[in-house]
């Protein structure tokens, strides 16, 4: 490969990973609108490009960025997620326990785990992207668009089920129908998003009145949050991000099965009793499915994901094949990016973590929902902030009946199951 074209991937890399960044640490704003915004500015980004590099590796070098920008969004939205309670569909189940080390001084610790998680996750997928690409082409991919509905039921099943062994299975199951019914509203009715700031998602307003807004108010009556520490330790070691990895293999493949639902179903296999252990996990996962999403895309054409969508318009075959040029590269963008995502993500958390400690909880609490009040109005518009209301409603259900919020996940899975 030309030496001229692996430096421009890198400072592809580079810049992708500043947006991933900026995506990441601000809550309401998705990776997947990044790569929208880019893929309609795709033409003024062709030009400016064409006199320095040849055509044909343009729109690899676009998507590069976007890659790059998509795995450091998986790295640092864990930074905004346990410190101010803005969840991602990716880690939303991670807040809870990611807030109780905050309130115990270990903010940091949270931190490192998720990027240590989100390291190993992100190395062991590269490695494994080209046998899996392999396999898939030769007769798998057949088999697992088949299993695609077996393998949510028993997700469903397993996270419901879970909630038996505690005495809650009704209550489980409520709630898992109650978030399903909600997901169903925002995929499928033609429920107006238009906001102050244009079309926005609906998934926001979801997963913040589902996971985030609840475990705010929950806090509310708190002490304040402690002075922070950072020993600047390994909390967790490389196991728990190597258990996302098997679990992010099935989430990159069967959609439904985010790194929230994946975690949990791990989590029910191979309990952990410290909260970093499953941090770390869930971090894994995430990663590990933005990794595949190019194996996938790769294979099948069809992306699992806003930024692998995009991706495939703007390359379109150049990646399809075993081993093509794009998809090499878009790996070494990959690898280049996880090693930025975990400094970024430790920069971020240190910062993150420094200002909490010195902000009285309460008012930070009361602080963050009127902002997220105002993001959900500002992307989605009053459709929005009635999907919130109901979201809220259903989300202060698990601590009122002593479940767990893993159940709220079937507002991701239903509308998936259902149509099938």
């Amino acid at each position: 490969m030309d030496p001229a074209i692996v430096s421009f991937v890198i400072i592809a890399s580079i810049i992708g990973a500043s947006l991933g960044t900026f995506t990441g640490l601000m809550p309401g704003i998705h990776v997947n609108t990044l790569a929208s915004i880019m893929l309609v500015s795709y033409p003024v980004m062709e030009s400016a490009l064409s006199g320095l590099v040849n055509q044909e590796y343009v729109s690899i070098l676009v998507c590069c960025c976007i890659m790059s920008a998509s795995v450091v969004h998986s790295f640092v939205d864990f930074v905004p997620s346990v410190f101010i309670g803005a969840p991602d569909a990716e880690d939303a189940v991670s807040i809870l326990p990611g807030h109780r080390m905050v309130l115990q001084g270990r903010g940091m610790a949270a931190v490192r785990s998720a990027a240590i998680g989100s390291l190993v996750g992100c190395s062991v997928a590269i490695v494994l992207s080209i046998p899996l690409q392999y396999v898939m082409l030769n007769g798998a991919e057949e088999v697992m668009d088949r299993l695609t509905p077996l393998v949510l039921i028993v997700a469903s099943s397993i996270l419901v089920l879970n909630e038996g062994k505690k005495g809650n299975l009704i209550w489980g199951a409520v709630c898992f129908v109650l978030s399903g019914a909600i997901g169903m509203m925002c995929m499928f009715m033609p429920i107006p998003s238009n906001g102050i700031l244009g079309e926005g998602t609906l998934m926001f307003p979801m997963l913040t009145g589902l996971f985030g807004i609840p475990v705010l108010i929950e806090a509310a009556s708190g002490n304040g949050i402690p002075p922070q520490k950072d020993d600047e330790h390994d909390p967790v070691g490389m196991i728990p991000g190597i258990k996302g990895v098997v679990t992010g293999c099935i989430a990159g493949w069967f959609p439904g099965i985010t790194s929230t639902v994946g975690a949990s179903m791990s989590a029910c296999f191979m309990p952990e009793n410290r909260p970093e252990r499953f941090i770390s996990t869930v971090a894994s996962v995430g990663t590990v499915t933005s990794v595949l999403s190019l194996v996938t895309l790769s294979v099948s054409g069809s992306g699992r994901s806003g930024s692998a969508i995009v991706i495939g318009e703007i390359m379109g075959d150049g990646l399809m094949g075993f081993m093509s040029e794009g998809f090499l590269m878009l790996l070494m963008a990959t690898a280049a990016a996880s090693v930025l995502g975990y400094g970024l993500t430790i920069w971020s958390g240190r910062m993150m973590s420094s200002l909490v400690s010195r902000i009285d909880e309460r008012m930070m609490n009361r602080a963050v929902i009127v902002l997220l009040l105002a993001l959900v109005v500002a992307t989605t518009g009053f459709s929005g902030l009635l999907i919130l209301a109901g979201a809220i409603a259903v989300g202060f259900i698990p601590n009122a009946c002593g479940t767990g919020r893993t159940v709220l996940c079937g507002c991701l899975i239903l509308p998936v199951l259902l149509p099938m």
